[in-house]
């Protein structure tokens, strides 16, 4: 049984029953075929579905923005915007997707020689609950352009979202068959991905999740695409704007909660400018509002599961068991939902979790650097490779950092790391692999066809 819990008061707002194997194979089956047809669609055609797609996110944003508050506690004011993100996604492959996978000549001894792209299949999506919305349109508006078929394996506390998905694409004009919300539990992904039927698999979540699909794919030789954790480093160097750094620092640290893949996870701050840079950062954290999410006001809604935020609160009290202090928060509130405060916690030094694994939620971990050169190889001792940003007055300097010394696959100067349709988004080592979004992202799941005419 797939069980949606709000995660405000921990009440049961709904419970779905797994699809059993024979409607899920009936359903893999459909897609299948469906894909024939739907290759086949003029890219004017596919195009004219997604603009309507986009159409019909903007007019129920505020009812999606309601839905995401509920199932995993979003405030409403993130999830518009969230909503309005996957409107232009969809306006984006809408308007370009034709040119970005238009055929390129290749000068050759043929006749004519080119290479075209061509869509590949169903496309197996196991998706996560951070950004139930955005996840799943920044996978599947480019797979649809690009023609071929989804299918979504949601995470299962957010299985009202993905049934809102599939009826907008449907209302849209995306056939039935060429879109569907499986409602299958995490245990049944890898039989999912042996089916004939399914052509590739991507996946956004964690690096253990990351492995097993990878395996699996793998083994089936399937291509496969994943955007897993990251623990992403911000560098404040000595000639930084101090005030607006801790501005930027603190709203990345606390979007959706800090549960974002790409939020601000640790601060690697040069140490003249530290007590300054701590001083603000608390400050902004502070004043950040926690409460209901369905109120306008907040800032910070409570964290997705109960379980999630007590492992989150394990990590950082073995991180300050082992020499970290606390500068705000990090304390369990009293009373019913799965909150945690804004929390800062200072002192952060290889060998704590705050300082090697992903914090996924409002924990900002800071870390002194001696200058320039040691801030660097602090930002790059990790595992994870996903984004990472460098604050500096001198932007020759940041750029020259941003793009030869930092190793992650998103590198932002005195900006907040995220995504966007236009370009490319994805990470490196234990961040996983493959790109999302921009032309990068619509070729990952086609067949790169070299055509020759002698």
């Amino acid at each position: 049984m797939l069980q949606s819990i709000n995660p405000t008061d921990g009440s049961l707002i709904r419970e779905y029953p797994e699809s059993s194997e024979a409607e899920v194979a009936q359903v893999l089956s459909e897609a299948s075929i469906a894909f024939d047809s739907w290759r086949r669609a003029h890219f004017d055609e596919r195009a004219a579905i997604l603009r309507r797609a986009a159409a019909l996110l903007r007019e129920r944003r505020s009812d999606l923005a309601r839905l995401m508050a509920l199932e995993m506690g979003k405030p409403v004011t993130q999830g518009r915007a969230e909503t309005d993100k996957c409107a232009s996604v969809c306006d984006y492959y809408a308007e370009h997707a034709a040119r970005l996978l238009a055929p390129e000549p290749a000068a050759t001894e043929a006749r004519t020689s080119y290479v075209a792209f061509e869509p590949t299949g169903a496309v197996l999506a196991v998706m996560p609950w951070n950004f139930p919305l955005w996840q799943v349109f920044r996978f599947a508006a480019p797979a649809l352009m690009a023609g071929n078929v989804g299918l979504l394996k949601h995470a299962s506390n957010v299985t009202d979202c993905a049934l809102a998905i599939e009826e907008i694409l449907h209302s849209a004009g995306v056939p039935r068959a060429a879109f569907r919300a499986l409602l299958v539990s995490s245990s049944r992904v890898a039989g999912l991905i042996e089916s004939p039927h399914v052509a590739a698999v991507t996946l956004t979540g964690s690096t253990t999740a990351g492995r097993a699909v990878a395996a699996k794919a793998g083994a089936c030789l399937k291509k496969s695409v994943l955007e897993l954790g990251g623990s992403d480093p911000y560098l404040v160097l000595e000639d930084a704007d101090i005030g607006a750094a801790a501005e930027t620092c603190a709203t990345s640290r606390l979007i959706n909660g800090g549960q974002s893949c790409i939020a601000a996870k640790r601060f690697v701050v040069v140490e003249s400018v530290l007590g300054e840079f701590e001083e603000r950062l608390v400050e902004r954290m502070r004043a950040r509002s926690v409460g209901d999410p369905l109120d306008e006001a907040t800032a910070v809604g409570p964290q997705a599961r109960a379980d999630l935020r007590d492992a989150l609160d394990r990590q950082v009290e073995a991180s300050v068991a082992r020499g970290a202090r606390v500068l705000l928060g990090c304390a369990v509130p009293a009373g019913p939902g799965a909150f945690y405060p804004p929390s800062v916690l200072t002192g952060v030094t290889p060998g704590m979790p705050a300082f090697d694994e992903e914090l996924f939620g409002p924990v900002a971990a800071v870390v002194a650097a001696k200058d320039e050169k040691d801030a660097i190889r602090l930002a790059n001792h990790t595992v994870f490779g996903l984004g990472a940003a460098v604050f500096t007055r001198d932007l020759a300097r940041g750029e020259r950092i941003a793009r030869h010394e930092l190793q992650a696959g998103s590198c932002f100067v005195n900006a907040f790391v995220r995504s966007d349709p236009r370009l490319p988004f994805g990470g490196i080592r234990e961040s996983g692999y493959g790109r999302e979004l921009g032309a990068f992202g619509i070729r990952e799941f086609v067949n790169v066809k070299t055509v020759y005419v002698a």
